[in-house]
């Protein structure tokens, strides 16, 4: 079995998190959302409806679609599946977030990844902290992580003794402090992978030596405005090359992708993706993408 190396690959296994398990209850949003750095309070209800919608576009094109359980020691950016855990080749390496809040969730992972028989290839030792959505898969021989407040040098020193053996290069992405220490910035803020040679990207952010490098490996970069990008209009999922998941409420970056020749899927995230600031990839962990 080879495991998910690409950003854009078919995808045929992947994990994720409903709501009904990472929110709980209202009483249980109102008491924690601050604690999360939430914009708002997200309404239960309201989620709900909005994970059945992004559940149904996910389980026309996924062919394997599994539930992480819920978890008294995980707060409400469980919801995010993205970011506990990253693939490779080979199986999982189990990281350990930036946000000590989230910390917790990688003990889930262990569990569940140990019951299918999904291997664990490594994990983070010490004072190393690292987010999946730091890690990005260029091509499936490339990988580039984020270094900011969501991972740090030592993790990124880790992760690349690791993946050596299925890692031909290894880059080092900067990143800016821009809102400062609380806020989510990952490397998967600023570019979505939708095909081998298409990507979009908020640029502002991004540091000028891996935006000429990824204009150098063949990549026509699609520019997210300021406005879309507040709206998480660069956290763009890749179903299938060309085959997109977007937040509602982004007509630019939506009308780009069609222009390259992109199918857009479109689902309103108010409540499951902006007030937690996580897109459609941060609620999908990967698990599996076929090679065409």
């Amino acid at each position: 079995m080879s495991y998910c190396s690409s950003m854009f690959q078919p995808m045929q296994h992947v994990i994720v998190k409903h709501p009904k398990q990472a929110f709980i209850s209202q009483e249980h949003l109102s008491k924690q959302w601050k604690v999360f750095n939430y914009v708002e309070e997200p309404n239960l209800e309201e989620a709900i409806s909005e994970y059945h919608n992004f559940l149904h576009i996910l389980e026309q094109h996924v062919p394997h679609v599994e539930f992480l359980p819920q978890s008294s020691s995980v707060g409400l950016d469980s919801l995010y599946a993205h970011d506990p855990v990253k693939f490779t080749h080979a199986g999982a390496i189990l990281l350990k977030s930036g946000k000590k809040a989230r910390q917790p969730e990688v003990e889930v992972y262990r569990e569940f990844l140990i019951e299918r028989g999904i291997p664990i290839i490594g994990e983070l030792q010490g004072d190393a902290v690292a987010d999946g959505g730091d890690l990005v898969w260029l091509d499936d021989r490339t990988l580039a992580v984020g270094l900011g407040y969501r991972t740090n040098a030592e993790a990124i020193q880790q992760l690349k003794e690791m993946t050596a053996p299925y890692v031909d290069e290894f880059i080092v992405v900067q990143l800016p402090h821009d809102r400062g220490v609380e806020e989510c910035l990952h490397l998967m803020s600023l570019i979505s992978i939708v095909d081998h040679d298409l990507a979009v990207v908020y640029s502002p952010l991004m540091p000028v030596f891996f935006r000429n490098l990824l204009i150098e490996r063949g990549f026509r970069l699609l520019e997210v405005t300021k406005e879309e990008y507040e709206r998480l209009g660069s956290n763009v999922l890749a179903l299938a090359p060309r085959i997109c998941l977007v937040v509602a409420g982004n007509p630019l970056i939506k009308q780009q992708l069609v222009d390259a020749g992109a199918t857009v899927f479109e689902y309103k995230g108010e409540e499951i993706s902006y007030k937690g600031t996580g897109g459609p990839t941060c609620l999908t962990c990967p698990v599996v993408r076929i090679n065409n």
